[in-house]
């Protein structure tokens, strides 16, 4: 019989107004990947920031056994001491630092006097060879792709000797190729005798890599599945998350009769900021109608986002060239304020770095891009303000006690639903969604999904920029298909198949 390596026991941890953990029990086996899912909000990355000792003894209830002892961690250095290291969904890595000085901040090789950089950099590479990254220690962390960085924040926690890996939604900012890979490292890692904990809300990805499946729902443990005993398909994995069984992933759409143009783009090309010999959008053409979902597909790097942010008041790029048409008439728009005014919204793919301001409350956030519609004569009515953010928490079903609680606080789907209550309040005709439900639950997706039918309904237009090809098919009415800067294809939603997109990304690879 194998060995627990971890129990947590009847853990209880309570926010102000909010119980978030209620009596949650978790067994780990030495040398399983256990995987923990559930809706955002459901509680997981509490549990595991209560393990890692981020929330301190004293600040939950219950017990937590580590290895056969019990653990009163008062900090997350006293976790990382026992071998637990966790690795958040957003990475701590610091950008103009390199990857060795990276992977030894607050553990440095040397003494107190000086640091041994020789030591440091063997030991990095050392590492990074473990885990199949190629790249030099001496590396900056900002010349290395998302991929790579996740790779580095692994060889970070071999460098700490992890015992128990805990991954927070390890995959979320990757492509598929790099999904694979990171996968198959742990997978390695297990046959090497690690034990993981890994928090996904890519079903797929934890049917395939996950020993036992453990289901969070509303704060409290609903079962643990065995993959050796027990159906872990994604249909059952659902069921236990939302407590029914969810048959289909996208929300039928009533039948909306498209309408007319509302935009088109003609030879639009955009230069990267910095190196501006180097064309990151290369002579797209697109458009979408009134009461239409428009996909754009790619792999990552494609010039999906670039493309959007540089229609969006010339928000990206540098020598932007191109036409815009809004209603068949031409538009300029060189500042987000144009864009705005041209009843053109962007919601962004990077919702806590680029589209919320964490520390402020719900009702601040829901009304920053539209303050003229809540003030009189230049002075702000709190009592509108307050109304209006009332008025999109219900209709989007924000979960939260009132509109007053700051936006750090929330789930990640109910962050994206603020994110998007912001845009709409600005009464666009056409909305950019990028990455719309990336690193929330089904539940929340298929509630996102429900929002966007609603707008096109109501005769708005949607772009809907998606790394999830299933997302981008189940949605779309249109695709169109990018790859370095160009839009290579446009297929009929109805038509598309995977194959379909991935097989004319390839073929325009090879200039065919």
């Amino acid at each position: 019989m194998a060995k627990i390596l971890l129990e947590m026991k009847n853990i209880t941890k309570t926010f102000p107004g909010v119980k978030a953990l209620d009596n949650v029990n978790l067994k780990v086996e030495e040398g399983e990947i256990h995987a923990l899912v559930g809706e955002n909000g459901a509680g997981k990355s509490t549990l595991m920031n209560v393990l890692s000792g981020i929330y301190p003894y004293g600040s939950y209830e219950g017990d937590i056994i580590y290895n056969g002892e019990i653990c009163r961690f008062a900090k997350i250095k006293d976790s990382e001491e026992k071998g637990i290291v966790i690795i958040h969904q957003e990475l701590a890595l610091i950008p103009y630092m390199t990857i060795g000085e990276n992977m030894y901040l607050g553990n440095e090789r040397g003494t107190a006097a000086s640091i041994n950089w020789n030591e440091t950099y063997g030991e990095a590479d050392k590492y990074l060879k473990t885990v199949g990254l190629e790249e030099s220690s001496r590396t900056l962390i900002k010349d290395i792709g998302v991929g790579k960085q996740q790779l580095v924040e692994i060889a970070k926690a071999l460098a700490k000797h992890a015992k128990l890996l805990i991954l927070d939604e390890p995959t979320a900012s990757l492509n598929e190729d790099d999904s694979r890979a990171l996968l198959e490292l742990l997978l390695k890692f297990k046959k090497e005798g690690m034990t993981s904990i890994i928090i996904s809300h890519k079903l797929n990805e934890i049917s395939y890599v996950a020993d036992k499946i453990t289901v969070i729902r509303d704060g409290s443990t609903i079962e643990t599945l065995d993959k050796k005993t027990d159906d872990i398909s994604e249909g059952r994995i659902i069921q236990g998350m939302v407590g029914r069984e969810l048959t289909d992933r996208f929300p039928k759409r009533p039948h909306v009769k498209i309408g007319d143009v509302s935009m088109e783009v003609k030879n639009w090309t955009v230069h990267h900021p910095l190196y501006s010999e180097r064309k990151v959008v290369d002579n797209a053409s697109f458009k979408v109608h009134k009461g239409e979902v428009v996909g754009i597909s790619g792999l990552m790097g494609a010039g999906r986002t670039e493309l959007a942010m540089s229609i969006f008041g010339k928000s990206y790029g540098t020598g932007i060239s191109g036409q815009v048409f809004m209603n068949g008439k031409e538009v300029t728009m060189n500042t987000v304020s144009d864009a705005i005014k041209q009843k053109l919204a962007y919601v962004t793919e990077d919702r806590k770095g680029n589209g919320l301001i964490l520390s402020n409350s719900i009702k601040t956030n829901t009304t920053l891009a539209n303050l003229g519609n809540v003030s009189s004569h230049g002075v702000l009515d709190a009592d509108k303000e307050y109304a209006v953010a009332d008025e999109y928490r219900e209709k989007l079903k924000t979960k939260c006690p009132t509109v007053e609680q700051n936006v750090g606080n929330l789930s990640g789907g109910n962050q994206q639903k603020v994110l998007l209550a912001k845009w709409m309040f600005t009464e666009p005709d056409i909305l950019i969604l990028d990455e719309p439900t990336r690193g929330i639950d089904v539940g929340a997706k298929y509630e996102i999904y429900c929002i966007i039918n609603d707008l096109v309904a109501a005769g708005k237009s949607v772009i809907m920029i998606s790394s999830e090809l299933p997302e981008v098919l189940g949605m779309s009415d249109r695709i169109y298909i990018m790859n370095e800067g160009r839009i290579v294809g446009e297929v009929d939603g109805k038509e598309a198949t995977q194959e379909m997109i991935m097989s004319r990304i390839l073929k325009s690879s090879k200039g065919e």
